[in-house]
């Protein structure tokens, strides 16, 4: 890293800022219209089998690629692993709250919940996704700085392998906010909004740079512990319901490929 970039720096006239800004903003706008895209036209006629590919998306995301990352940081693997516990409490009370607010709604009835319960209920995730979604974008903004700031072709191709590893991710979530009753216009609209966080990664990478990659790892495990959460807490119960094999063969099928589908546009960088 050159030691006059420091000097350099300025929203008007630093080309690697401008760079960052574009790579963080274009990753964010590309995956997300591309899982969009492929959700609404391919998927979206068979939202519920895909909570299936949705778990396996998640949860080889978050064991498979942004864990090891963490752990292979050289941060203290303890800290690490409490920040992976707090991140689960802190979900686990978060929907713990949602479910205290909207308790009116089913608090001893014994009956049938009204038109429309169980998809306010599901909305839960859908809002959990989102913030968990944010969080790794955050970190993805945090990466892509750091690469420009080390060298701009490797920015570039950061910038291109994350929105490779993205679109998985992003499918994964319009599948959950779609069965969490979100339409597909707002589905869109925030998650593009959350992409935004990327971009507020650049910001933060670009300017403290040194103390920001310390943070990295801590990031990615708070991330990850929410994808891993939501995966096991709302959306693999709700696959548990479906108890025959004929039910039970598609769900497998679509977790295998979800970890295929991360594992091919993840292993190459």
């Amino acid at each position: 890293m050159s030691p006059a970039r420091p000097a350099t720096r300025g929203l008007k006239i630093d080309p690697v800022l401008i760079s960052i800004l574009l790579a963080t903003t274009l990753a964010g706008v590309v995956s997300i219209s591309a899982a969009a895209v492929f959700s609404f036209t391919l998927l979206s006629r068979v939202v519920e089998r895909m909570v299936s590919l949705s778990v396996g998306i998640m949860l080889s995301t978050s064991l498979l690629h942004a864990l090891p990352e963490a752990f292979e940081s050289g941060a203290d693997p303890r800290t690490l692993f409490g920040v992976l516990l707090a991140g689960l409490l802190a979900f686990f009370m978060l929907e713990k709250f949602a479910i205290l607010r909207h308790s009116h709604h089913h608090e001893g009835d014994g009956h049938h919940h009204a038109h429309g319960h169980d998809k306010h209920e599901a909305g839960r995730a859908g809002w959990m996704i989102l913030l968990g979604d944010g969080m790794h974008n955050f970190t993805d903004g945090i990466l892509i700085a750091a690469a420009f700031l080390a060298d701009p072709q490797l920015g570039i191709v950061t910038g291109v392998a994350i929105i490779a590893h993205e679109i998985p991710q992003e499918i994964g979530d319009f599948i959950v906010l779609l069965n969490a009753g979100f339409s597909r216009t707002r589905a869109y609209v925030y998650n593009l909004l959350c992409s935004l966080l990327a971009v507020a990664g650049g910001l933060l990478g670009y300017y403290t740079l040194d103390h920001a990659s310390n943070l990295i790892p801590y990031v990615l495990v708070f991330a990850s512990s929410g994808f891993i959460y939501i995966a096991v807490s709302d959306l693999m119960p709700q696959m548990q319901r479906r108890a025959t094999l004929k039910e039970t063969i598609p769900q497998i099928v679509l977790i295998a490929l979800g970890v295929c589908i991360v594992l091919f546009l993840t292993g190459r960088h």
